[in-house]
């Protein structure tokens, strides 16, 4: 629950998790008042072998989880499971910005959540605030829902000594006592500006991309390359020519963006001096308050367009991706179907739900910084 001297954990097993994730899904729509007020974060496991943390989830969680990787210990390297994910990271990486990344960032950054699993009522619906964890990477694909996978299986071929069960059980349970006993909730706003930084260029990159392409094209029915290379025993037929992509208006995302990183810095400064002038009571329930809201502020209640019980615009699994997320759902899909008109409305509405949460962010930080100018 909120802030309080207790805060509340609960342990829930569901049933029906593969028709439509029918047990979590019931209850959190069964809940959703109490969850809206109530709920500081969902933490969820399902599948889990051995090898390399698997962390997905909000980003304003990052920071956090990357301290609890830090303090867990891997039972095959005896590295911290952070160190082991962050060199598997290096060697999965990318020649080039994605390696690089991998070797420099100070923290691993996590996926995000899209849908397969029983977090997806409580994100995407609800706005709570919503991890996933695992470890994978070492056993063979192909035994989960086979006739092999069974407790035989698993403890002759799988996780036989158990240890990383143990190391599960260790990430998830550290996660949970520190987030049930921290005086203030370890959300911060860095991570979530910094990864939204990266969504805005990837959707840039996905439109000029796109128009490059159709312009490539129609240039090249035009030079008469495709009537060129017809084989008359095996006749294609050339394409037709496509209207190109318009331009895209991405400033309103952009300034929403640039003004959430502003904010997220300001909040890092703002507590870093809090700390040292001691933060009252009051204070926090009311700093706790804000950032048990930090997930809801970027939902809309109107949903994503045809789809409306998705509420969160920054996360949701993809319209013909399944389990597959698709990130700022509602301009990537748009212009992916080439719906330029909605990419650019859905740019807005992306864009005020940033705003929404760099609000929210300034406050916070008001609250704060309120302490230190007391205090002088």
């Amino acid at each position: 629950q909120g802030w309080s001297p207790k805060r509340t954990i609960i342990y829930c097993a569901w049933d029906g998790e593969e028709p439509s994730l029918l047990g979590s899904t019931e209850w959190a729509e069964t809940h959703d008042k109490e969850l809206r007020e109530r709920a500081v974060a969902y933490l969820n496991t399902d599948a889990s072998s051995r090898g390399f943390l698997d962390m997905e989830g909000s980003h304003t969680l990052e920071r956090f989880m990357n301290g609890v990787a830090r303090d867990v210990r891997d039972p095959e390297s005896n590295l911290s499971v952070f160190e082991r994910r962050r060199l598997h990271g290096i060697a999965e990486a990318k020649p080039g910005e994605e390696r690089k990344e991998a070797r420099d960032r100070s923290t691993i950054r996590m996926g995000a959540l899209g849908s397969g699993t029983d977090y997806t009522a409580f994100v995407d619906h609800l706005g709570i605030a919503s991890l996933n964890l695992s470890y994978q990477g070492e056993d063979d694909e192909g035994i989960y829902h086979s006739i092999y996978d069974d407790f035989y299986w698993y403890t002759h071929f799988a996780d036989r000594d158990f240890v990383y069960g143990r190391a599960l059980s260790q990430t998830a349970g550290t996660a949970v006592m520190r987030l049930a006993d921290a005086d203030l909730l370890p959300f911060d706003f860095g991570g979530l500006a910094d990864t939204v930084e990266m969504y805005v260029k990837q959707l840039k990159t996905l439109a000029g991309d796109q128009r490059d392409e159709i312009a490539e094209r129609n240039h090249q029915i035009d030079e008469g390359v495709f009537t060129a290379q017809n084989d008359p025993r095996h006749p294609m037929v050339a394409p037709l020519r496509a209207d190109v992509p318009p331009f895209l208006n991405f400033a309103p995302i952009d300034n929403a963006s640039a003004a959430l990183t502003r904010s997220a810095r300001r909040y890092d400064a703002a507590l870093a001096r809090a700390w040292v002038s001691g933060i009252p009571a009051s204070v926090l329930a009311s700093v706790n308050r804000k950032l048990m809201d930090s997930e809801r502020r970027l939902t809309s209640e109107e949903g994503l367009l045809r789809r409306p019980w998705y509420k969160h615009m920054i996360y949701a699994p993809g319209v013909y991706t399944g389990y597959g997320v698709k990130t700022v759902p509602g301009v990537r899909e748009a212009i992916e179907q080439k719906r330029f008109a909605e990419a650019d409305a859905e740019i807005v509405r992306a864009a005020k739900v940033l705003d929404n949460e760099t609000a929210l962010a300034d406050a916070a930080s008001a609250d704060l910084e309120r302490i230190a100018a007391a205090s002088r």
